[in-house]
This record gives structure tokens, C-alpha cells and sequence, in this order.
């Protein structure tokens, strides 16, 4: 309800239920409205921000465990390669062995004792192999098999099948199903 004062020749409305105090508490409000506005605002950019960063943590986690398991996997490959590459190595020294030793009239004209010693350095030599997980490709009397063997020859055979291997010229070796070296076969026709 509004009144009216006066005083002098002036006069004045004022409303009853609004005082001085009130009208500075209405500034004050408007006033904690644009601060909650503002601070609504900037906590909406802060959020919009830390979702960013998020997105980009989890991103960057990613490539890391990404590139963490290629480089495991490159390690993992360099080494079945470094043992691949020992074992090739050491395939001459095996076929050398099993020349020496496959002239039986010869190994037996040996001395029993240089004898024994050569045969425990062989045995020590596909201990070492067998440590790899190297397995000997020996074919004779099998089906062939490309994957496995090599044929280099043929020869007619009536006690044997079509395809099969009737001489070993060289065996082969593998490791874990991986083969290093092919055995050379003759096969029969």
C-alpha cells in the first residue's frame, strides 16, 4: 500500500514494505546472481577442461600401452631370432659330426677312447640344441612332406610308396614348429 508524506510543497510516495535496508539486499542479490552466473560458467569451462585432459590421459595411457606391447613384442621377436641365428650357426658343426660318424668302417678303426670323446662332444652339442627347444628333422621311411623336407633327387623304389623319403642326405632341424633348416631328402617314385 503506498502513502503519501508531505513535506513543503513536495510530496513523496514510498511503498510500505520496502525500506532501505531491503533495496541494498536486492542489489546485493542481483549482485550474488552474477557471481553464481560467473562462477556457473567458469566451473562449466573447468569441467569442459577436465574432460579434455581426461580424454587426452586415457589417449596418451593408450599409446603407451600400445607402443609397452610392440616393443615387448619387437624384444620377443628379436630374441627367437638371435636363437634362430645361433642355432643355423651351429648346424655345420652337427653335420660335420654326423659325417665323421656315419663311415662306420672308419669310426670303428678309431680309438675307442678318441672315440668316446668325440661322440660325448656330439651329445653335448644336441643337449645344447635340445635346450632351445631344437628338435631333428630325420625323416627316412616318411611320407613327404615340403613343409618339413627338402627333395633333391628321386629314385625308383619298389619297397617304398610314391613320395616317401628313402634316404636322409641331411637332416633337418626345427624349433617350436618353426623349421631352420629343412631336411634334404631323396624320394621314391
Amino acid at each position: 500500500m503506498d502513502r503519501k508524506e508531505e513535506t513543503g510543497d513536495e510530496e513523496f510516495v514510498t511503498e510500505e514494505h520496502t525500506s532501505p535496508d531491503e533495496i541494498e539486499l536486492t542489489e546485493e542479490e542481483a549482485s550474488y546472481d552474477d557471481k553464481i552466473k560467473a562462477l556457473r560458467k567458469k566451473l562449466k569451462k573447468c569441467e569442459e577442461e577436465k574432460s579434455a585432459y581426461l580424454q587426452d590421459m586415457q589417449r596418451a595411457k593408450a599409446d603407451f600401452l600400445n607402443a609397452k606391447k610392440r616393443q615387448s613384442d619387437a624384444l620377443l621377436k628379436s630374441q627367437e631370432d638371435n636363437i634362430r641365428d645361433l642355432v643355423a650357426s651351429l648346424l655345420p658343426l652337427c653335420d660335420s659330426f654326423e659325417m665323421a660318424m656315419s663311415n662306420t668302417d672308419m669310426w670303428e678303426r678309431v680309438d675307442t677312447t678318441w672315440r668316446t670323446g668325440i661322440e660325448g662332444i656330439y651329445t653335448q652339442l644336441h643337449s645344447i640344441l635340445k635346450s632351445y627347444d631344437v628338435t631333428v628333422i630325420d625323416p627316412l621311411n616318411e611320407a613327404f612332406d615340403p613343409e618339413y623336407h627338402e627333395a633333391i633327387s628321386t629314385q625308383n623304389s619298389d619297397s617304398h610308396d610314391a613320395e616317401t623319403v628313402v634316404q636322409v642326405i641331411q637332416k633337418g632341424y626345427a624349433r617350436n614348429d618353426t623349421v631352420i633348416r629343412p631336411a634334404k631328402v631323396i624320394l621314391s617314385t
